[in-house]
């Protein structure tokens, strides 16, 4: 029996800060996904800056964290007027991921910023969110939680296969013949990098990765962030996007510490091999990691098979989270499952998700 077919927005933010994504799709949350429309808009420098001061709390004493939420939740709303006129017709669902400032899986403790119920209102469409607590609930890790959304785009693909998203944080979804995805995150991706740019150039990010191109790695320095033990864990897993610092590398050139970092990246990357049951045929990155050639390079080195951005599948890689999210909230609305055992280590696959009216 064929599920009806809803028209989703998917908002998302990452835990970069750069900004808002928002992709409309149709889908049944199985296998039918058809992309109606993409829009993207930078977080306006306050706003940033008062989400970047709530990473890491896990409580509001001061007021600021209601306040972020307020103004992140307004700039959503914005986004969501600005997709629809470009893109104008009726939206069933919108899939709210909010923005994460403290995710503790140890502990059963996420959270995600962000007003459901002011966005329900101000758009006047049913809102999807906080899609992460049930996962945990139930002995999950929260994420990732893209993974179903990747598989169902890679139906046609050669498999194993490895779709890789490089955000603030890595994750990989493996599928198998059996089309299951296996997913957990590797590592770091942008967000070291991106904080050592801010405190040493004033950059956001390191353009094309060309100042760690410029640079030489500390092997020393980037052994030691590899002896961590996360990376031997065995799979579920996931990361706080703070799990790691730029303190090891303070001593570096600018070049030198990005190439360090950068080097760590595919390094951890790379060690997300000893827990895949078969090596993939080749490796599908998404996210803006997919734009540092330094990066990209590194993982062709490393891999010696096809390591290619998402777009050459005809896929956007930009918008491949949001589009994640509004198909998750599809399959929120009809009780599917959003997360696997395999995917976040979830004791059952499991549904998730509240929901907002207008």
């Amino acid at each position: 029996m064929s599920k009806k077919i809803h028209t989703a927005i998917g908002l998302m933010s990452g835990t970069s800060l750069d900004g808002i994504d928002a992709a409309m799709i149709r889908t049944d949350g199985l296998g039918r996904v058809e992309r109606v429309g993409f829009y993207t808009a930078p977080y306006d420098p306050q706003t940033q800056a008062a989400l970047r001061a709530c990473l890491g709390l896990r409580t509001d004493p001061d007021g600021r964290v209601a306040a972020a939420s307020r103004a992140m939740t307004q700039a959503h709303a914005d986004v969501v007027a600005e997709l629809r006129r470009r893109f104008p017709g009726p939206v069933d669902l919108i899939g709210f991921h909010g923005q994460t400032v403290f995710h503790d899986p140890a502990n059963q403790f996420t959270w995600q910023i962000g007003d459901a119920a002011m966005l329900a209102a101000q758009t006047g469409i049913p809102v999807i969110y906080d899609f992460r607590s049930a996962d945990m609930r139930a002995g999950g890790q929260g994420a990732p939680l893209i993974p179903l959304y990747h598989a169902a785009l890679a139906q046609k693909l050669n498999k194993p296969v490895a779709i890789l998203n490089l955000g603030g944080v890595a994750n990989v979804t493996y599928i198998g013949a059996d089309g299951v995805p296996l997913a957990f995150d590797t590592g770091p991706a942008n967000a070291l990098i991106d904080d050592w740019m801010r405190q040493k150039t004033g950059a956001g990010y390191d353009a094309g990765g060309k100042t760690a191109a410029s640079g030489a790695v500390d092997k020393t320095i980037l052994q030691a962030y590899l002896a961590h033990p996360y990376f031997v864990k065995a799979p579920p897993k996931s990361l706080d996007r703070d799990q790691w610092t730029t303190a090891p590398v303070q001593g570096l050139s600018v070049a030198d510490g990005a190439a360090t970092l950068t080097a760590f990246t595919v390094g951890a990357v790379a060690r997300a091999l000893d827990h895949l049951p078969q090596a993939p045929l080749a490796w599908y990155v998404t996210g803006g990691g997919r734009h540092n050639k330094t990066i990209m390079q590194g993982l062709r080195d490393a891999f010696n098979v096809t390591v290619s951005p998402v777009d050459d599948l005809g896929w956007d890689g930009d918008a491949l989270e949001a589009e994640g999210f509004a198909y998750l909230a599809v399959r929120a609305a009809q009780g599917l499952s959003l997360s696997l055992p395999t995917t976040t280590g979830v004791t059952r696959p499991m549904t998730g998700g509240r929901r907002a009216e207008p």
